[in-house]
């Protein structure tokens, strides 16, 4: 088992093949269904936004493992515009795709560490963590 995957995002189908490659590395973990749930829904929106707003990018998938503790680390990386506005794009509700707005907030809800790195004009790196308990 190695300890990192990726998927390019180019197309909507390599949203599915992301999601696909984080269910199973979750499950090679020993997350439960419901956390495979909460890891492939952030996966998605991660994958969504790095299609619709960067054109394209790359979901890596790492396996971690902290003080004997599984985990799994989520990093959505892209050379796209850059975040103008972090706070507002981390308000509940928020939405420049006509969506739900349920986007970056929900992610971090969804798991146990969420970081943001943007420059504008150069590209965003999100990692997000989730802890087996």
């Amino acid at each position: 088992m190695s300890n990192q995957s990726s998927v390019e995002i180019q197309t909507e189908w390599d949203i599915v093949a992301a999601r696909q490659l984080g269910r199973n590395v979750a499950k090679e973990l020993g997350f439960g269904t419901v956390d495979q749930a909460r890891i492939t829904t952030a996966i998605s929106e991660l994958a969504r936004n790095i299609y619709l707003y960067a054109g394209q990018g790359r979901i890596e998938i790492q396996r971690l493992t902290e003080n004997g503790i599984n985990g799994i680390l989520i990093i959505a990386a892209d050379n796209g515009p850059g975040i103008p506005d972090i706070r507002k794009v981390m308000e509940d509700g928020f939405s420049t795709s006509g969506g739900l707005g349920a986007g970056l907030p929900g992610v971090k809800r969804l798991m146990d560490d969420f970081k943001i790195e943007t420059t504008l004009g150069e590209g965003t790196d999100i990692r997000a963590t989730k802890w087996l308990r």
